[in-house]
């Protein structure tokens, strides 16, 4: 059976108790458990299924995002709504200073990498400048994807100096567990954040579409002595991540 024909009213609608946007969500749960919508398939635009199944926009756009907010589908800004293919959605607070091994744990999630590339480079004039090189220096860069659950989250480029990091190849997990392992650690970090569309090798990392939205985070993190320690620029799904800050009313 199409979607199409099991949107149709005939058969659920009527049948079916409680308020009609949670009728409509429920049918469409019922789609997805019986197949006839696959992880990562499309849905019908919302107009599509009011025409469809005889109900207003507005019941239509409330049953939408009900299941956006159960994780069932995800919406892509100008692609449309999407059947969730298992992503994890993560709440990334701004006021920790945590590895994503750290916050994956945290969370119950398995987080596994995939090297990109790792070791020791002439730094670029932005590394010089970030991490305080002098004229000569090398700089230690380690990038990687990574996953949670199996599912790619983030892509990270990290930089770090050669007498903080003078071997990169023994990071073979968190690199702030290697840190802390040799009194580097970093304390305290700045960070900017950046809205993007995702480019072509970005996105095909990612396992999504280009021009997808994304995040693009450079962080720059010191020692207690106010050393830079780190600079990185990751760049985050956008349907992956929520970041939260808690923000205080200043004293007058």
């Amino acid at each position: 059976m199409k979607i199409e024909n099991f949107l149709k009213p005939e058969a659920w609608l009527e049948a079916a108790s409680g308020p009609r946007y949670v009728r409509l969500r429920k049918r469409i749960e019922e789609a997805i458990g019986a197949g006839l919508l696959e992880p990562g398939a499309p849905l019908p635009a919302e107009r599509e299924i009011a025409s469809l199944s005889t109900l207003s926009r507005v019941t239509v756009r409330r049953a939408m995002e009900d299941l956006v907010e159960r994780g069932i589908i995800v919406q892509r800004q100008g692609s449309g709504s999407f059947v969730a293919d298992g992503t994890p959605r993560v709440e990334q607070s701004l006021s920790r200073l945590t590895s994503f091994t750290e916050d994956m744990g945290r969370r119950g999630l398995d987080s596994t990498s995939e090297w990109l590339g790792r070791g020791l480079y002439m730094p670029s004039p932005e590394e010089v400048m970030a991490l305080a090189l002098e004229a000569g220096d090398s700089v230690a860069r380690i990038a990687r994807l990574r996953r949670a659950n199996g599912k790619p989250m983030a892509i990270e480029r990290a930089s770090l100096p050669t007498d903080i990091l003078p071997n990169p190849l023994i990071v073979e997990g968190s690199l702030y567990e290697v840190l802390e392992r040799d009194g580097n650690r970093p304390v305290r970090a700045l960070q900017r954040i950046s809205a993007i569309n995702l480019e072509e090798e970005d996105a095909a990392l990612l396992g999504v579409e280009p021009g997808m939205a994304g995040l693009s985070i450079a962080r720059t993190s010191y020692l207690p002595n106010r050393r830079v320690v780190e600079f990185t620029r990751s760049i985050y799904r956008g349907d992956a991540y929520d970041f939260v800050a808690e923000l205080r009313l200043a004293n007058p």
